[in-house]
This record gives C-alpha cells, sequence and structure tokens, in this order.
C-alpha cells in the first residue's frame, strides 16, 4: 500500500500547482503548458499542447495525452518550442 506524501512532498505539489493557474475549459486550440501526475510526483510535459474540447493534444504530433493533467496554464514561450 503506497505511502501518504510526507510534509514535504505535499508543499512542492502545491507550489508546482500555484504555478499553473488554469481554471476551468481552457480555450480551444490555444497552446498551454500541462502539469501531468504520476505515482512519483508531478511534472510538466516538454511540449506545447492545447484542448480539443475532449482531449488535451500534443500541439505538434496531434497525439492525445495519456497522462494525468493536474493543471494547465498558457503557453509562456509563444513561439511553441
Amino acid at each position: 500500500m503506497p505511502h501518504p506524501p510526507s510534509r514535504h512532498q505535499a508543499q512542492a505539489r502545491q507550489f508546482r500547482l500555484d504555478d499553473f493557474p488554469g481554471q476551468g475549459e481552457p480555450p480551444l486550440g490555444v497552446l498551454c503548458d500541462l502539469l501531468c501526475e504520476d505515482h512519483v510526483g508531478t511534472y510538466r510535459l516538454p511540449f506545447p499542447c492545447s484542448w480539443s474540447g475532449e482531449h488535451w493534444r500534443n500541439a505538434r504530433t496531434g497525439d492525445a495525452i495519456e497522462g494525468a493533467v493536474v493543471a494547465w496554464r498558457l503557453r509562456i514561450d509563444p513561439t511553441g518550442r
């Protein structure tokens, strides 16, 4: 059975979440950064993504994002790199 997160892990997670202020449904087709989470912790995807209305997609390939997206923000780098 997994252990509950330590206080430090919980604080680190909240710090990362605070950096992704997107709320509600994101605008369609706009480049965004995604924060995902797995059994190890949170991580930012290294490529731009966009919301299709049903799924998050890799903006470069069009592939659906299969990870657990926990937060989003408008893309900081407008060139999409």
